[in-house]
């Protein structure tokens, strides 16, 4: 919680909006123009569809009028007047509107006329005024918009028989009031819609933005030192937060591993420096030890020069054969160029057993190794990786403890079994038989530079080196007093 609220405050603090709250503008912003389009094309087509219904009954009247052929002396007659009155009078139809407030006025000369000895009324006086040409009026296709004393109307002509101009104009103020009426309606009903939709839209962001805040918690979490925080699943997610969400979970997983890998070789290498230290402080201890001995004249003797010299050979010889051998795990940790070429595996067991028997004759040695058995490998790590084998057995089992090696060919790889009938190693040793410096405790004798052995405790993570190297594998069967094997899996050449 407090990662997330650190995260909320950063984003506050640098003036920047959330994701959920970008798109719930957007949504509303979309709706709200969504809403006016619809509203204006329905208004525009409603007061298109009123006009029409009015237009129709001034182009009616136009019409009847036009076609008549009467003049204002035929007009003056009671009879032409009544002839008049019908003309004029609204010829309902479908599309009229009922009490349409239809007016009208004869003109000539630009001056209203009285008809039957009316004289225009005042309306009829604003009708004349409303309209600036009465001719180009009558001339005109469809009628047009004026206003009467602030009333909006449609108004239309047409000329007499004897070139009088009779202009007619109908009301329109009931369709703009309905224009109003429909306005005012989408408005309210717009504006439900846009807040409901706001409300909606920041609700189901916020249920579908939960998987990355998720992810920004993990994110935080890792940051602050928990590397095992993973980005939990959820049941909302879309596929490409899902698929975000199992990128970010295998990325912190490598994350995890690489970081995990680095600490552990951060270890071992803090490890391998203390016991390389160790190791070489007592050769060179011993020598200087000795050194300091002769100088002060203490070694009067030549039987005593003599050990002291022996014993400073010794421990030179086992300082450099240290030094070896850290050189090998270096160069291994490396990644060597090996030089491979076809290796007869065979050949260097069986060579390697011939050995073990001159060094200890009275060690039963079995060899399963027979005929020629290739494989593509760097002929002095696989010398090396046997003779440290056969080493350990020779340092770590007693004279008489019988030794085992097999080799076999399957499944495109190449088996080097080796088993001795040692004392074996406990469950805790043999879980670290390949850690470099590893020496057997006490009580799991039989191990890597075990009690009473002379080894530095280097030899297996050669093996584990040389074999990796390679691409292979290694893996010990062991258990108290049931001796070891160790078993090496190569690629076959």
């Amino acid at each position: 919680m407090r990662a997330r609220h650190a995260v909320r405050v950063r984003r506050s603090r640098d003036g920047r909006h959330s994701l959920r709250k970008r798109l719930t503008l957007v949504n509303v912003v979309l709706m709200t123009i969504g809403v006016i389009a619809a509203t204006a094309i329905s208004l525009m087509g409603m007061r298109h569809y009123l006009l029409s219904a009015i237009d129709a009954e001034l182009d009616s009247s136009r019409r009847s009028l036009g076609q008549a052929g009467i003049t204002m002396e035929q007009v003056e007659a009671l009879g032409a007047w009544a002839l008049f009155r019908d003309k004029l009078a609204p010829q309902h139809s479908e599309q009229s509107l009922p009490d349409s407030g239809t007016v009208f006025v004869a003109l000539r000369g630009g001056e209203p006329l009285s008809i039957a000895g009316y004289e225009p009324t005042e309306r009829q006086r604003l009708l004349d005024r409303a309209v600036a040409d009465p001719g180009s009026l009558a001339r005109a296709a469809e009628p047009v918009d004026i206003t009467i004393d602030g009333e909006p109307h449609r108004a239309t002509a047409t000329r007499l028989g004897d070139g009088t101009v009779v202009v007619m104009a109908a009301s329109a103020e009931a369709v703009h009031g309905a224009l109003k009426s429909a306005l005012k309606l989408d408005l309210a009903v717009g504006t439900v819609l846009v807040a409901l939709l706001g409300v909606l839209t920041m609700m189901e962001v916020r249920r579908r933005m939960r998987p990355l805040e998720d992810m920004v918690e993990t994110a935080s979490a890792i940051a602050d030192g928990d590397l095992t925080r993973r980005v939990p699943p959820s049941c909302h997610s879309m596929l490409e937060v899902e698929q975000l969400r199992t990128a970010l979970n295998t990325m912190l997983h490598q994350v995890e591993s690489a970081y995990t890998t680095r600490e552990r070789s951060a270890e071992q290498l803090r490890r391998f420096v203390a016991d390389a230290s160790h190791e070489l402080r007592t050769p060179l201890a011993a020598i200087r030890g000795y050194l300091q001995l002769h100088e002060r004249g203490m070694l009067r003797a030549e039987e005593e020069r003599a050990r002291a010299q022996e014993r400073m050979n010794a421990e030179t010889e086992r300082m450099g054969h240290l030094v070896d051998e850290l050189l090998t795990l270096a160069r291994l940790d490396q990644g060597p160029e090996l030089r491979f070429r076809q290796v007869d595996l065979s050949c260097l067991v069986r060579d390697a057993a011939d050995d073990l028997r001159v060094q200890q004759p009275d060690r039963p040695v079995e060899v399963s190794a027979e005929g020629t058995l290739l494989v593509r490998a760097d002929e002095p790590g696989l010398r090396q990786v046997v003779g440290n084998l056969l080493g350990n057995v020779r340092a770590h089992t007693p004279v008489d403890a019988a030794v085992r090696i097999s080799l076999c060919r399957g499944d495109g790889t190449v088996t080097l079994r080796v088993a001795d009938e040692g004392p074996g190693l406990c469950e805790a040793d043999a879980a670290r038989v390949f850690d470099r410096f590893f020496r057997a405790s006490p009580g799991g004798a039989g191990g890597p530079g075990g009690p009473g052995g002379t080894g530095s405790g280097l030899g297996m993570a050669i093996v584990q080196g040389v074999v990796e190297a390679h691409g292979g594998g290694v893996s010990v069967e062991t258990a108290p007093g049931k001796g070891l094997a160790v078993t090496v899996r190569l690629p076959a050449g």
